[in-house]
C-alpha cells in the first residue's frame, strides 16, 4: 500500500511539474532487470568481472541495456572490493545520477558508493568525471575509500587536495575519475588562464561534474567567486583606524541599520574622526574617496563583524567561518579591504589581496560541464534553483528502511535568555536517562556560550565548531555514544555518520530503546533545508531518533526578516510562547529569508551571464593566441621594421617572444576590466533613482568597454614590441618593464557581508512583508 501511495505521489508531482518531479518509474523497471543480472555477474571471477567492464568501453550507444550492466557490475564489485553491497535504493540514486538528475538521499542512505559506481559508469562510456565535493577531507577519503571499486571494474581514479603539486594534478587529472573540492577544480581553472606555454596546461576539457552535496555546492556557493591575484603593492591598512573606530559609540557617533548590514557615520562621528586625523575634511576631493572610504571600512569591520560568530582568530591569522556548514572556509576572505580591517581590529599581520587577475563564480564553474548530476539529503527545497540555474530535474529516492524519527512541534520563546534556559533545562532531562544529544548551534559563540551553560549546570559536553574542526570525523562518529552531549555548528557536508552506540556500535541496542540519538536544534536556520539536515542526523537507516527546534522571538532570523511581528497574546511563565498566531512567525521568517535569499541568487546571476559570457569569449581569442603564431602573425604586420630587425632569430624564439608581449597585455586588460566591472555594479542600483534600469545601464556600459579590450591589448603590446630586446634567448621584457606577476594565490571571496544596494533593495521589501 505505502508503494502504491509512492507512486500515485511520483506521477502527481509529475503532473504538475512541482519541485521533485523525475518520475522513478522508469528506474525501478532498470532496477528490476539490475537484479535479474545479479545471479549471472555473481558467478564471474574478478578477471571476467573486470573483462565485462572493459567490453562496455567498446559500445557505441550506451542505452538501457548498457545502464542496467554497469550496475549489474558495479553492485558486485562493490560486494567484492568494499564489502558492501548495495541496496536496491543505491542502485536507483547511481541510476538517476547516469541519467543527469540530482538526487536526494536521506543521510546515511550511502549516497557515497551510489556516486562510485555512476561515476564508474560515466567512465566506462567514455566520459572523464570530476567528483565534486566539498571539501579536500572528503575527497581523499572517498576516492581512497572506493578506490577497491574502481580498480575491480578497470577504471583509474585519482584525487587532488590543497597541497598536490602541479605534477600530482596533472596525474589526477589524467584519470578518468578525480574527486577534489570546488575550489580546487575552480582555482586549476584559473591558473590555466594565465599559462604562456601550452605545455602548462593542466585541467581537461571537462566533461561529467558529479556533485556531492549538489544543494551546498550548486545553491548555497552558486555566487562565491574564486579568485586568483597576483603580487602587487596594495594600499597599506592604517592601524590607528582600527583604533579610532573603536572609540566611537553607537547612536552618537554611528547608526545601524534595521538589518545590521549597514553602518554609518553620524554628523558628530565625521567631526570626531576629522579631529583625530588632524582636521581633516572627510568629504572633500581629496579625502571622500580614500580617507572616508577606509575608515567606513574600519567601522564596518569593528561594528558588523563579530569575532567567533562571522570569524575566528587562529594562530595569529582571521579565517573566515563558513555559515553554511559551521567550519572554516580555507582559502576564504573579504574583500575591498574588508579583510585587511578585520586584520588591523584583531591586531594581526595583515595580507595583500594583490591584483585579481581572473575571477570565476561557482556557478559559471560548473556550468562549463556538458554534463552536472549531484546528490544530497535535501535537494526538494532547491529544485526551482536547480531547475533554473542548471536545468536539472530532482530525483527522490525513497530510503532504504522507513525513518521512525519523531520530529516535536518547535518551541518558541519570548526571550534569547528564556529559550537558553529551556534547552538545557531540556538537556539535562534527557540527559538523564542515557540518551546521547546532538545540538546544533548556528554560531561559535553559541556552541560556546551554552557550553558554559550546561557546564555550570553540571552537564558535561563535547564541542565541535569551526576552533577544533580538525577533529570533527573522530567527535560526529562517537555523538550516539551512550550519554553523550555533542554541542556542534551546522552539520551540512560533514561526511561522518552517527552510529547509535558510537562507531563501534556499543550499546547500540540499549540507546534503541531509550528512543536513539535526540537532535536539538537552537534556533531555526535561514534555510528550512539546514534545519533538515541537522534533524536527518538522526534516524539514520530506520534507527529510532527525535528531534526538535528551539526559537525565540530575539532570534536573529525573526528580527531581520519578519521585525513588526505581532506581540504574543499567550505566554507561559518560562517565556514559552503558545498562541498560535505567533508561532507561525518563525517558519514565516524562513521562508522571506528563502524568497530574499533566492531572488538576490537571481539578480547576480543576471549580471554574471554577461560577465561569463565576455569571460568565455575572451579565452577562446586567448586560447589562439596561446596555441598558434597569431601573435607573431600580428605584430610582425605591425611593426614590420621589428620583425625585419629580428628575422635571422630562430622562428620558435620570435613567435613565444611576440605570444608572451600579446598574453601579457591582454591578461592586463583583461584584469582592468574586471575592476571597471566591479566599480560599475558597486553604484549601478543608484541609476534605478533616475528610473533607469540598473541591468540595462550595466550592460550598456560592459559591452563597449568590452569591445575595447583587443584593440587595446594589441596597440600595446605593439608599443611593447617595438621597445623590447629580442635576441636568441628570447624577448627581456623586465627591462622594458614589462612583467607578469612572479608569485600567484588563489582564495575565495565571500560576498560582501553588508552586501550591494542591489541586493540591500531586495532586503527592503522585508519590511513590506505582513504575516498572512
Amino acid at each position: 500500500m505505502t508503494t502504491l501511495l509512492g507512486r500515485f505521489k511520483q506521477r502527481l508531482r509529475r503532473f504538475a511539474q512541482k519541485p521533485g518531479s523525475a518520475d522513478l518509474t522508469p528506474y525501478r523497471k532498470l532496477l528490476d532487470e539490475v537484479n535479474e543480472q545479479a545471479e549471472r555477474v555473481g558467478k564471474l571471477s574478478d578477471e571476467e568481472l573486470t573483462a565485462a567492464a572493459a567490453k562496455l568501453r567498446d559500445k557505441a550507444d550506451f542505452g538501457r541495456p548498457e545502464l542496467v550492466e554497469v550496475c549489474a557490475l558495479g553492485r558486485e564489485a562493490a560486494d567484492r572490493a568494499l564489502d558492501l553491497r548495495p541496496f536496491d535504493v543505491q542502485i536507483l540514486g547511481a541510476l538517476g545520477l547516469l541519467e543527469g538528475h540530482v538526487v536526494e538521499m536521506a543521510t546515511g542512505e550511502g549516497k557515497t558508493l551510489s556516486g562510485a559506481i555512476a561515476a564508474a559508469g560515466f567512465a566506462l562510456r567514455g566520459d572523464q568525471v570530476h567528483v565534486v565535493s566539498v571539501n579536500d577531507y572528503l575527497a581523499q577519503r572517498d576516492a581512497e575509500w572506493m578506490g577497491p571499486l574502481y580498480e575491480l571494474l578497470g577504471v583509474k581514479v585519482g584525487w587532488i587536495n590543497q597541497s598536490s603539486k602541479p605534477e600530482e594534478r596533472r596525474a589526477a587529472y589524467q584519470a578518468e575519475v578525480m574527486y577534489a573540492s570546488v575550489s580546487e577544480i575552480g582555482f586549476d581553472v584559473l591558473r590555466d588562464r594565465l599559462a604562456t606555454d601550452e605545455a602548462d596546461l593542466i585541467v581537461p576539457k571537462p566533461r561529467v561534474a558529479l556533485v556531492d552535496e549538489a544543494d551546498s555546492v550548486l545553491v548555497d556557493e552558486a555566487r562565491v567567486p574564486l579568485v586568483l591575484a597576483g603580487s602587487t603593492a596594495g594600499p597599506a591598512v592604517d592601524p590607528a583606524l582600527a583604533d579610532l573606530v573603536k572609540r566611537l559609540r553607537r547612536d552618537l557617533h554611528f547608526e545601524i541599520d534595521d538589518e545590521e548590514r549597514n553602518v554609518y557615520l553620524t554628523g558628530a562621528g565625521s567631526e570626531l574622526v576629522e579631529r583625530a586625523l588632524g582636521g581633516i575634511d572627510l568629504y572633500s576631493d581629496e579625502h571622500v574617496s580614500t580617507t572616508l572610504s577606509k575608515v567606513n571600512v574600519a567601522l564596518h569591520a569593528q561594528v558588523l563583524l563579530h569575532r567567533d560568530v562571522d570569524y575566528i582568530v587562529r594562530d595569529g591569522k582571521v579565517h573566515l567561518i563558513n555559515d553554511t556548514r559551521g567550519r572554516i572556509a580555507k582559502l576564504q576572505r573579504w574583500p575591498d579591504g574588508l579583510q585587511a580591517a578585520v586584520e588591523a581590529k584583531e591586531n594581526v599581520a595583515t595580507t595583500d589581496a594583490g591584483e585579481v587577475l581572473d575571477s570565476i563564480t561557482v556557478q559559471a564553474l560548473l556550468s562549463r560541464y556538458p554534463t552536472v548530476c549531484g546528490m544530497t539529503g535535501t535537494a526538494v527545497a532547491v529544485a526551482e534553483q536547480l531547475r533554473d540555474f542548471y536545468q536539472l530535474e530532482v530525483l527522490v529516492i525513497p530510503p532504504n528502511v522507513e525513518t521512525i524519527r519523531e520530529d516535536e512541534a518547535s518551541r518558541l520563546y519570548l526571550t534569547l535568555e528564556q529559550k537558553e534556559a529551556a534547552i538545557v533545562a531540556e538537556i539535562k532531562e534527557v540527559h538523564g536517562t542515557g540518551r546521547p544529544i546532538l545540538v546544533g548551534t548556528l554560531d561559535v559563540a553559541e556552541s560556546e556560550r551554552l557550553s558554559r551553560k550546561l557546564g555550570e549546570a553540571g552537564l558535561e559536553c563535547v564541542v565541535l565548531n569551526a576552533k577544533n574542526d580538525a577533529e570533527e570525523a573522530a567527535i560526529i562518529a562517537d555523538a550516539g555514544s551512550y550519554q553523550r552531549i555533542t554541542v556542534s555548528t551546522q552539520m551540512a557536508g560533514r561526511g561522518t555518520d552517527i552510529r547509535l552506540g558510537g562507531h563501534e556500535s556499543t550499546d547500540r541496542e540499549r540507546i534503541a530503546e531509550l528512543g536513539g540519538l535526540y537532535v536539538i536544534g537552537t534556533g531555526r536556520h535561514s534555510s528550512s533545508r539546514l534545519d533538515d539536515q541537522l534533524r536527518g542526523r538522526a534516524g539514520r537507516q530506520g534507527d529510532p531518533g527525535g528531534s526538535v527546534f528551539f526559537s525565540s522571538l530575539q532570534d536573529d532570523l525573526v528580527t531581520q526578516y519578519v521585525p513588526d511581528h505581532d506581540e504574543p497574546a499567550e505566554v507561559d511563565e518560562d517565556g514559552r510562547v503558545t498562541d498560535t498566531g505567533t508561532l507561525h512567525t518563525v517558519e514565516h521568517a524562513q521562508r522571506v529569508a528563502e524568497g530574499v535569499h533566492l531572488e538576490i541568487h537571481r539578480n547576480t546571476w543576471r549580471y554574471n551571464k554577461l560577465i561569463e559570457h565576455q569571460r568565455q569569449l575572451l579565452l577562446e581569442y586567448r586560447d589562439k593566441l596561446l596555441r598558434t603564431d597569431l601573435a607573431w602573425t600580428e605584430l610582425s604586420e605591425r611593426k614590420p621594421d621589428k620583425a625585419h630587425e629580428i628575422k635571422d632569430l630562430d622562428d620558435d624564439v620570435k613567435v613565444n617572444a611576440a605570444r608572451l608581449i600579446a598574453l601579457h597585455h591582454l591578461d592586463q586588460r583583461w584584469s582592468d576590466h574586471l575592476t571597471f566591472l566591479t566599480d560599475l555594479r558597486e553604484g549601478i542600483h543608484l541609476r534605478a533613482l533616475a528610473r533607469q534600469n540598473p541591468l540595462d545601464e550595466f550592460h550598456r556600459e560592459a559591452i563597449p568597454a568590452y569591445h575595447k579590450i583587443i584593440p587595446d591589448a594589441w596597440d600595446e603590446a605593439e608599443e611593447t614590441f617595438a621597445k623590447v630586446e629580442i635576441d636568441a634567448d628570447g624577448a627581456h621584457l623586465a627591462e622594458a618593464g614589462v612583467q607578469r606577476p612572479n608569485t600567484t594565490w588563489t582564495y575565495l571571496v565571500n560576498d560582501n557581508p553588508f552586501s550591494s544596494g542591489l541586493e540591500e533593495t531586495f532586503k527592503g521589501l522585508v519590511k513590506l512583508v505582513r504575516r498572512r
